[in-house]
């Protein structure tokens, strides 16, 4: 009986067994014939497993362990930098940021966060509050707002986990020097920092500890992606602190493999972009848009690139609002009820929470309509110009009678 029982064994598997010889003589074959290209993890030095685990954050859902690792490597090597991580976005980087410089790579620290009981607990905002600084708030961080620089260095203490800031310049250069003399890090905080690409260096060069991107804005990755880069010990205590760590206060900003290589692939092929090229481009499509409303009387237009972030040739329509009884806000409105729907740049954010104003209402803000043709499809430019300045020219009409 065991013997027939081995033997039906051996018969149902003998087909298998025989496939799988059958597909190592291919390879075999194959490979003598062709170099293997690999595939674009082995291209960052990741080795490829198979997963007999089950659906594991750390092995499917997110590449941290070892993969982002490699990919923080990979982020070195283009950036100048001694490390880097693919974050969810720059909020998710800002919150990385924290948690590490807070709890470093202790497990009984990471553990306690939101609870900053016995560590360093306070992130100081130098230049103020933003949007954004919640992603800060949320790992337990203290925020102690510092408008000016000298409030930044009052404010620093025993206490002090980080400085954030946005500012960029002279005022960057200080900052960075104040941190250094106080022994604190710094995160810059420049989401809309790219293009130019050469930022990515830039940062590092210049000596800051930890800086972040976004990764869908003009890097033009994953929406959901973000880059943290900076000092390789707090990038290691970030991603302690982050996604697929179970316990981590951070855990909840998963970050996969698509978001990972689609950040690397950006950033790579913005390292061999021409830039100038790009933005002639974007130009040309702008000061098409700016003849077509140019032929309303009383419409002028201004083309610049901005000197912050979203770096991108931005036309600005100007039209008399008062005399045409016709706002910003008026055009706005009827570019997004029209057929195709359009977007362009206003005072309006439809995405800001309204507390987070903290200003009177009825103080009147400077509300200009500007168009950026970094994120049109080629041709559509010819569509908004048209679209604007039929609804121009409709209001001039209307408001001479």
């Amino acid at each position: 009986m065991p013997d027939r029982r081995a033997f039906l064994k051996w018969a149902g598997a003998l087909p298998l067994f025989g496939y799988v010889a059958a597909e190592a003589l291919w390879r075999k074959a194959a490979a003598a014939v062709t170099k293997p290209a690999g595939g674009i993890y082995e291209r960052i030095g990741v080795r490829p497993f198979i997963n007999a685990r089950g659906t594991w954050t750390y092995l499917s859902g997110s590449l941290e362990l070892p993969e982002v690792r490699a990919a923080g490597k990979r982020l070195a090597e283009l950036s100048g930098a001694e490390s880097g991580m693919v974050t969810s976005g720059a909020a998710g980087a800002m919150a990385s940021a924290a948690a590490g410089c807070m709890a470093g790579t202790d497990p009984v620290k990471i553990w306690q966060l939101p609870d900053t009981t016995g560590m360093k607990g306070q992130v100081v905002l130098s230049g103020g509050r933003s949007a954004f600084d919640s992603a800060i708030r949320l790992t337990g961080a203290r925020l102690v707002v510092a408008p000016t620089l000298e409030q930044v260095e009052a404010a620093i203490g025993p206490n002090t986990a980080m400085i954030y800031t946005t500012a960029l310049g002279d005022k960057l250069e200080k900052t960075i020097t104040l941190a250094k003399r106080k022994n604190v890090p710094l995160l810059l905080d420049d989401a809309a920092g790219i293009p130019p690409i050469d930022n990515l260096r830039l940062y590092a060069k210049m000596g800051i500890d930890l800086y972040c991107f976004s990764g869908g804005k003009g890097l033009a990755g994953p929406q959901c992606s973000g880059l943290l880069l900076g000092r390789k010990d707090l990038i290691d205590a970030a991603l302690a602190n982050t996604s697929p760590w179970e316990g981590a206060v951070c855990r909840a900003m998963k970050v996969g493999k698509e978001e990972v290589m689609g950040a690397l692939a950006a950033v790579d092929a913005w390292t061999k972009t021409d830039l100038a090229a790009l933005n002639r481009l974007w130009e040309q499509r702008v000061k098409r848009i700016a003849a077509m409303v140019e032929t309303v009387p009383g419409v002028t237009t201004e083309i610049r690139i901005p000197e912050g972030g979203n770096r991108y040739p931005t036309l600005t329509v100007k039209w008399d609002e008062k005399a045409w009884n016709f706002s910003v806000a008026d055009c706005d409105r009827e570019l997004r009820q029209g057929e195709p729907r359009i977007e362009v740049l206003t005072a309006s954010n439809p995405s800001l929470v309204p507390a987070v104003v903290g200003r009177d209402p009825k103080t009147p803000r400077d509300n200009r309509l500007q168009i950026i043709s970094m994120t049109m499809q080629p041709g559509e430019e010819l569509i908004v110009g048209r679209r604007v300045r039929e609804i121009l020219n409709s209001a001039r009409k209307s408001a001479k009678g």
